[in-house]
């Protein structure tokens, strides 16, 4: 009987692998920036943002030399400040605000020597529900949002940075 359901196992793994090879899937690879990246000066109107440290941590990840001061022939990132705007999607009964909309705003400037410089923008979206009988713990769900919002934009920039 064991050996039945260790064929069956067997069996079903083989599938699925060779229905995932068939289909082109791949694991992504980290991404890896250009060569005159790995070297960069991150700056930011908010240096002490949430944001900001998860950027040089992400940055750092990627395999890139972080300057504290700004050199000539080294790129500098500015990351600007970042925005979180709020719309109300639906109201109880009563009135109070049942779901959120919440906008998340990044944008920062590439310089790279001898280059002309790359202003980008992007926003992330995501939907949140409240509920006003359970306050603290949908503040503690949406700061756990906003952290990996934040988390998701920070990889993002070191994306499109491993795309220039």
């Amino acid at each position: 009987m064991a050996a039945i359901h260790a064929i069956k196992n067997g069996l079903a793994l083989a599938l699925v692998c060779f229905l995932l090879s068939s289909c082109g899937f791949h694991l992504k690879k980290a991404s890896s920036l250009p060569d005159d990246l790995a070297t960069l000066t991150l700056n930011g109107d908010d240096e002490k943002s949430a944001l900001f440290a998860m950027l040089g941590k992400e940055l750092t990840l990627s395999k890139v030399e972080l300057l504290d001061t700004p050199k000539k022939n080294v790129a500098q990132l500015y990351l600007y400040k970042d925005r979180l705007e709020r719309q109300t999607l639906s109201l109880f009964k009563n009135g109070q605000v049942a779901e959120y909309e919440l906008a998340y705003s990044v944008r920062y400037l590439l310089k790279r020597p001898g280059k002309e410089a790359i202003e980008q923008r992007f926003e992330l979206y995501r939907n949140y529900q409240d509920d006003p009988d359970n306050a603290l713990a949908k503040a503690k769900e949406l700061e756990l949002l906003l952290n990996e919002i934040r988390m998701q934009a920070s990889r993002r920039i070191v994306r499109e940075l491993s795309q220039l």
